[in-house]
């Protein structure tokens, strides 16, 4: 870039600034130096633009000013110009020697592949300018100095061959000297084989003084197996202390000289490699053998069973091994090198009672002993051994299954049984039941104990079956910690061989499945020697009936439009420990003869109101109260009914009762229809009332006409309403003017988009925004005219309804449809198109 442009970007920038302009300026960033790079390295240098108008991609040139002529400008490259390279660097260019590397479209990379000396000097980076005026900086400058490589790594090459668990050591000798500070890493690597590229890291010393272990040899490592020893000024020694088959392969030392940029980063200035040394390592006797005995094969409850895994192996005081014992090749128990012992979770119950132990007898025996046998250790036992190069390792180096030893429990309370009755199956609340679990088997049981469990499963069920209580031989009653509908209503009794619970005055808690499960015992600790479940048995709970009884005979209101209008819900009948939640609907009149009534609002026993989804906005919420305003009665109030309130509507109410664990419903009843009628004035606005038809494009603006052709005494005032017809052919509420000039949008979501022409004129036509598919349907509108009384309440004078208005909404990339939907009869009047009904309204 000249000079003569840069003075103009200066001066430009002094007087943006002196107007008070900051904002939106570019900034080209540079790489910040000074950088020092060994001569023949690979060095990349950085920059970026920011804040910048015009295209993504921006267009970067990278320039040079030599020490010997430090106010000349050498061209280096561009990324958008061929020719832009002087003739000193256009053979590196062309080459790619030298070349951009674009990161993003405003940041690219300076890569020299072989720095030379004559490369030293002042970098400049310029962006040309794509914005609409010179504001900020366009360059940006950085130096780089090159330095000799001082760095000497050295290491013998040799040939060893070590039997497996010899020691080895290897050396290797780096050195520097650099003028400027830098600092040192040295790591040893290995590769496999003498056509592998990618090298596995063994132990390196980094720049940090940090000794990081490569990934396979991590373990070793933190054993203080593998080593790495700085033991001279420039004498660095590997330490391996047992060496592993694993090991084998070229070792190789390889050092880096690192020096710290003035951004304060590192960076790797040097990198050097010694020859290879190959190690090749014999393999010990590697087979395994592994065995198992029982102290008995044959044996009765109760009895002691130890099983003895013995392993085959050379040295195996010297080697690491992980021993596991199977029933039916189902794992019981693992024992790991370093003695860590792992129970499956079917016995770990067992184990922490003491009836369960495994343990390293010596360096080749391992013991699982079992005290107080039972009829489920009956069957066909392994032990397994794998080996693993350390304490920690998952990946076994080998593993060896031993022969299979049948082991034979036999019973000593033959044809034991549990047997589950009940007197009924069916108690209505508060009342009590009993269960009877019978003990029988088909040989004499001598010297035992019996423990009883009682086992509960809830209605509708959760899950598996839940202990509830259990008995011990020594009388110890133990309750299980989630069943608190039980504690203080349950009892239990023995009789003989039998097993009582009684739980008095039930409640729908106690409703569900019961179990009991009975066990023999030959001492009282221990596990029982036999067991056996019984059958379930189910329990329903009967909550008590509803009296309840709500009035049914039908009636109607009639009050003035405008006025407040109350519908009465009337009890007749309900106990006094019971709470009442009411529920109110409405059936608009007139109304499809297969329509179902719309939920106005429900009142809970606790007080809570929740309103249906047609009465949930803010206006309508505001309208429709409900109250109890005695014990026998709740009301229904509507504020300022209009003639969209007229119809039938009726309450359900349900009764409530606290039943011991929580709230029931014990019943309803629903009452008669009141019909709600308007007393509306005689007189009627004039509306035009001819019906029409409309089309427009998704995304356009619609305008729905609704005018007055009547003229109203200045004391009067009008509300209006705008309605859609529903799926369910009811017409529903979009917006409503009120006589006090506030307006209501029942369905909040189209508030956004709906607005009245000119109410103040008589032109209440509705204008819809962002017409969606969802639109189409038939409109029509209704105004209704106030005046105000002596007592300052507004009465309704007059009122009057529009004709239907057809709205098609036509999805993009369709042709306008003339006609909609509506017949021919129907519609009586004229057909238009387009979004608006401008000199095609009432014709």
């Amino acid at each position: 870039m000249g000079l003569a442009w840069r003075r103009v970007a200066v001066l430009l920038l002094v007087l943006f600034l002196l107007l008070g302009v900051g904002a939106g300026q570019r900034e080209v960033t540079v790489q910040k130096g000074p950088l020092y790079r060994v001569r023949g390295s690979h060095v990349t240098l950085w920059c970026k633009v920011s804040g910048y108008q015009g295209p993504a991609e921006q267009t970067f040139q990278w320039s040079i000013y030599l020490p010997s002529a430090p106010e000349r400008e050498v061209q280096i490259v561009s990324t958008a110009d061929p020719s832009f390279p002087y003739a000193t660097y256009m053979q590196r260019v062309h080459s790619q020697e030298i070349y951009v590397e674009r990161v993003q479209g405003d940041a690219v990379l300076l890569h020299i592949k072989e720095l030379q000396d004559q490369d030293a000097g002042e970098y400049e980076c310029h962006t040309p300018n794509t914005d609409e005026r010179y504001f900020g900086s366009y360059s940006a400058k950085t130096n780089l100095s090159v330095i000799p490589d001082t760095l000497l790594v050295s290491m013998g090459s040799q040939v060893l061959t070590q039997a497996e668990g010899d020691a080895v050591e290897l050396t290797c000798e780096v050195s520097k000297t650099t003028a400027q500070h830098t600092h040192l890493s040295v790591g040893w690597y290995r590769l496999q084989g003498a056509g592998e590229h990618q090298a596995e890291e063994i132990l390196t010393l980094s720049k940090d003084f940090v000794l990081r272990p490569g990934p396979s040899y991590t373990q070793r490592f933190l054993l203080g197996n593998v080593r790495l020893d700085k033991v001279g000024d420039t004498t660095y020694k590997l330490s391996i202390t047992a060496v592993e088959p694993s090991d084998r392969g070229q070792l190789y030392c390889e050092a880096a000289e690192w020096i710290e940029d003035p951004d304060e980063t590192w960076k790797d200035i040097s990198r050097g490699q010694t020859e290879k040394t190959v190690l090749a390592v014999t393999s010990q006797d590697r087979d395994l053998h592994v065995g198992i005995t029982a102290s008995k094969s044959t044996l009765s409850e109760g009895d002691i069973l130890q099983l003895t895994c013995t392993l085959g192996a050379q040295r195996s005081g010297s080697r690491y091994f992980q021993v596991a014992w199977f029933l039916d090749s189902v794992e019981v128990a693992r024992l790991g090198p370093c003695g860590l012992l792992a129970w499956k979770k079917e016995y770990k119950e067992r184990a922490g009672l003491g009836q369960l132990r495994a343990f390293k007898q010596s360096s080749s025996v391992y013991v699982l002993a079992v005290y107080g046998v039972g009829p489920k250790d009956s069957g066909v036992y392994h032990c397994s051994a794998s080996e693993v190069k350390a304490p920690g390792d998952v990946q076994s180096i080998q593993t060896n299954l031993s022969s299979a030893i049948t082991v034979d429990v036999k019973p000593i309370g033959l044809g034991l049984q549990a047997t589950l009755i009940s007197r009924t199956a069916t108690v209505r609340y508060a009342q009590s039941f009993e269960l009877i679990c019978k003990v029988s088997a088909s040989s004499l049981i001598k010297e035992v104990l019996l423990s009883v469990g009682w086992f509960f499963q809830p209605n509708p069920p959760d899950g598996s079956y839940q202990e509830l209580v259990r008995v011990l031989p020594n009388g110890t009653v133990s309750w299980g910690p989630t069943q608190v509908h039980f504690q203080g209503k349950a009892q239990l009794e023995k009789v003989d061989a039998s097993s009582r619970l009684r739980i008095h005055g039930a409640v729908s808690g106690h409703a569900g499945t019961y179990q009991c499960e009975v066990g023999l015992w030959r001492t009282p600790r221990g596990q029982p020697t036999a067991s056996a479940t019984s059958n379930a048995v189910g329990i329903q709970v009967i909550p008590p009936e509803s009296k309840l009884q709500v009035a049914t005979k039908e009636s109607s209101v009639e009050v003035a439009g405008g006025a407040d209008a109350s519908i009465e819900c009337r009890i007749l009948f309900s106990q006094n420990d019971s709470q009442l939640a009411v529920t109110w609907y409405f059936l608009p009149s007139p109304a499809p003869a297969a329509a179902t009534p719309l939920q106005i609002l429900r009142a809970g026993y606790s007080g809570l109101l929740e309103y249906g989804a047609k009465f949930s906005s803010p206006a309508q919420r505001s309208r429709f109260l409900s109250q109890r305003v005695s014990g026998e009665a709740f009301q229904l109030l509507i504020l300022s009914a209009s003639p969209r309130d007229q119809g039938g509507y009726h309450c359900l109410v349900q009764e409530w009762r606290w039943l011991g664990d929580s709230w029931h419903s014990l019943g309803e009843g629903q009452s008669g229809r009141t019909s709600l009628r308007l007393r509306l004035p005689e007189s009627e606005l004039h509306l035009e009332q001819a019906n029409h038809s409309i089309s427009a494009r998704e995304g356009e603006e619609v305008t729905l006409g609704c005018l007055l052709r009547d003229t109203l005494v200045p004391t009067a005032r009008l509300s209006a309403t705008w309605f859609r017809k529903e799926e369910d052919g009811r017409p529903g509420a979009l917006l409503t003017l009120r006589h006090d000039g506030s307006i209501e949008y029942p369905q909040e979501g189209l508030a956004g988009r709906l607005q009245l022409r000119r109410p103040t004129a008589g032109d209440f036509s509705l204008t819809l925004g962002g017409v969606e598919v969802g639109d189409t349907g038939l409109y029509h509108c209704q105004l209704q005219e106030w005046q105000q009384r002596d007592k300052g309440e507004w009465a309704l004078q007059a009122w009057a309804s529009s004709g239907y208005t057809q709205l098609t909404a036509i999805p993009r990339g369709k042709g306008a449809a003339g006609g909609g939907c509506l017949p021919l009869a129907f519609l009586g009047g004229r057909t238009c198109k387009g979004a608006h009904l401008a000199g095609c309204w009432g014709g």
